[in-house]
């Protein structure tokens, strides 16, 4: 069969088959149209009908998440698991509580996950989960009965060679730290290496913390130094002021660029002195307050509820907040205003079309799967040192996890050159270098 009519066909039967998850369709149908280039080259992979398989995943569970609130009142919430590919290693990918959360976003997720996680070069699956459980003005005690209550039902799917979670939106150290011990209650068994992300004295991994932030930035340090430049005296922009946002302004301080502007889902503060990265990590983290606190202690700062933060100008912007995030008007400001790259942070936070804007404008761009692999490439770290019991520096895990976006970024550029005769174009070789680590795994193992 022709490349692009199998693709075709096999992206109809997604949508078919998945009606009404619109984020899914996305996912899938931005990593299949790109793939035509490889099935040319292995029409083994057509005849073996691998992207299918690939779309639909091993397993998906979903589960009733019952609990008591602080008021003696029974709560129901949904939970998901979605096991997408274990091809390349055990399940491997993070827990989301948010209201937001259904199907159709774990699997968008999870199927992301599988590339992420292939272009990390670790022997680690694709998998995603997490509950439309809201954790905002939730007390510690609610919070850890919701954790226990999840697990509860989880953990007979979980297993250091099985499913590996981590945190995502809404699962930190806390929650992380209830559910695995719910789960070592429940197994009878202190099994380090079945949750990531946990507490640095009981399993866990320096730098985990800071990684995806780190890493993003660490791969757009990479893409700019194709055009000798570098984050010196550059102005930023950092949708997000979660985790991952305040990592990566860390991480652009420490290279000596300017980060001007961060958000959250109140609005957008502007600092044209640096946001002042002590400042921001007691208003959101100490005191989980709106960034408006911020901009009322600091008076340098603006704070607006109009508009985006992408209006501000910037030389690179981090989107790290969440999913389709930024859009297409967002991207033609950017593009007006001198953005010389962009690197996603966060999962799919570029729509398509704000995608082909920087694409046509030539932009540096940087795909989640790839900019946003330095998280999960450090929790299959934290398994290598959960396995041998050994413990590593901050030092020394931050050195592997620079190794590992410097290898991220060749993997893409080469595998966009051999491609697409276009090494900048990152989307394409991130797609196609993961879908032929996957791909040549799935062949090996046969049907399954």
């Amino acid at each position: 069969m022709n490349p692009s009519a199998h693709i075709e066909a096999v992206y109809a039967a997604v949508c078919r088959r998945n009606p009404g998850e619109n984020e899914f369709h996305q996912a899938v149908g931005e990593v299949l149209h790109t793939l035509a280039p490889a099935l040319q080259a292995h029409p083994e992979y057509v005849d073996a009908f691998v992207a299918d398989r690939l779309c639909e995943p091993e397993r998906q569970l979903i589960f009733r998440v019952p609990w008591v609130d602080d008021a003696g009142r029974v709560q129901v919430n949904r939970g998901f698991r979605v096991e997408f590919s274990s091809a390349l290693g055990p399940y491997k990918g993070g827990l989301r509580f948010h209201p937001s959360v259904n199907l159709g976003i774990v699997k968008f997720l999870g199927f992301e996950q599988i590339f992420k996680n292939a272009l990390t070069g670790l022997a680690i699956g694709g998998g995603k989960g997490g509950s439309d459980f809201d954790p905002k003005g939730r007390s510690d005690g609610e919070i850890m009965r919701f954790c226990q209550a999840f697990m509860t039902e989880l953990y007979r799917h979980l297993g250091e060679h099985t499913d590996v979670p981590a945190g995502d939106i809404g699962v930190g150290g806390r929650e992380i730290g209830y559910l695995f011990g719910q789960y070592k209650r429940i197994t009878n068994r202190f099994e380090a290496g079945v949750l990531t992300g946990k507490g640095v004295s009981w399993g866990g991994s320096q730098a985990r913390t800071e990684a995806t932030g780190y890493g993003a930035v660490y791969f757009a340090q990479e893409m700019l130094a194709t055009r000798a430049e570098g984050f010196d005296g550059r102005k930023v922009v950092v949708s997000g002021s979660g985790n991952v946002a305040v990592y990566a302004i860390e991480k652009v301080h420490a290279l000596g660029g300017s980060v001007v502007a961060c958000s959250d889902s109140s609005g957008y503060v502007v600092d044209e002195d640096g946001i002042d990265l002590d400042l921001l990590k007691t208003v959101k983290e100490a005191r989980r307050a709106r960034l408006s606190a911020y901009a009322e202690a600091r008076p340098t700062a603006r704070f607006s509820e109009r508009g985006s933060v992408f209006d501000v100008p910037c030389d690179v912007a981090l989107p790290c907040a969440t999913q389709n995030e930024l859009h297409a008007p967002d991207a033609a400001a950017l593009v007006k205003n001198g953005v010389r790259a962009v690197a996603e942070g966060a999962n799919m936070p570029c729509t398509p079309e704000a995608i082909e804007i920087f694409r046509e404008a030539g932009i540096l761009f940087g795909p989640g799967k790839a900019a946003n692999a330095g998280g999960v490439a450090t929790s299959a770290l934290e398994m290598q040192q959960n396995a041998s019991r050994d413990v590593w520096t901050f030092a020394q895990t931050e050195q592997r996890l620079a190794a590992v976006m410097q290898s991220v970024h060749a993997q893409c550029r080469a595998t966009a050159d051999a491609y697409g005769g276009a090494p900048d174009d990152y989307v394409l070789g991130a797609n196609i270098a993961g879908f032929l680590r996957v791909a040549q795994a799935m062949t090996a193992q046969g049907v399954v």
